[in-house]
């Protein structure tokens, strides 16, 4: 029986470090098509995304823009060509499974890191502020549509840029790139721990996207992180004020 360390290597070698084999060949055709559409989804998205972060909170314009990006994300992933839902290895290493459970822990453990984190921010004013205002949509707006908005933009995200974008960037550092494009498109709305958090979230679930060929895993690992942020957050800055 191997101990809680062993476990745990066996967990991250599994999720995030060894491929599973698969073969996602796509014709010189098909590639330059995928890079076409990839690339005016992101500029059209960044632009999207920039306005509704700098919408006032309280304002329903704030609805319309994140409920048009999610729509921009999504129509410019499935346009760019195929996407996969993508296998995981097994902890124990008994076969190809959906990566569910692994994708649910991940999320968990990112924001247990970024729930501790926020007791730090909670105190510094310069650097919680900032955080506040952004929440203040919730606050001031429908906890409910917001909730509902941040779950349709966080499957909608992982299928362009884990999806779509990843795909059109080919396989040599396909996750530093969309990792580095991802965290670049928060940069609009002046927030550095944004960007941050956007880094760390790209980056995991980037590494997800190379073990598992696909988006489930990325997809659940993210809502995961921002339903739970959305809800949680809230309490631990008002706790560590």
């Amino acid at each position: 029986m191997r101990g809680p360390v062993a476990e745990l290597r066996a967990f991250a070698r599994a999720a995030l470090v060894t491929p599973v084999p698969r073969d996602h060949t796509e014709s010189d055709a098909a590639f330059r098509r995928r890079r076409v559409v990839a690339l005016v989804t992101l500029v059209i998205g960044a632009v999207l995304l920039t306005l509704a972060l700098r919408v006032e909170p309280g304002d329903d314009l704030f609805y319309v823009l994140t409920l048009a990006l999610a729509v921009v994300w999504a129509v410019g992933a499935f346009a760019s060509g195929p996407l996969h839902l993508g296998r995981a290895h097994t902890r124990a290493g008994a076969g190809l499974v959906r990566p569910v459970v692994q994708s649910l822990s991940l999320g968990a453990a990112l924001l247990v890191v970024f729930l501790v984190g926020g007791f730090v921010v909670a105190r510094v004013p310069a650097l919680g502020d900032p955080v506040r205002a952004l929440l203040d949509h919730a606050r001031l707006g429908s906890l409910a549509l917001v909730a509902v908005i941040t779950a349709v933009n966080g499957v909608a995200e992982e299928l362009y840029f884990r999806g779509a974008l990843y795909a059109a960037v080919g396989r040599r550092h396909a996750v530093l790139v969309t990792t580095a494009v991802y965290a670049l498109t928060t940069a609009g709305a002046g927030i550095p721990l944004l960007v941050l958090a956007a880094a760390a979230l790209g980056l995991l679930t980037g590494l997800q996207r190379r073990v598992t060929g696909g988006v489930l895993g990325p997809i659940i690992t993210h809502l995961t992180w921002s339903l739970g942020m959305l809800f949680l957050l809230p309490v631990v800055l008002s706790t560590g004020a």
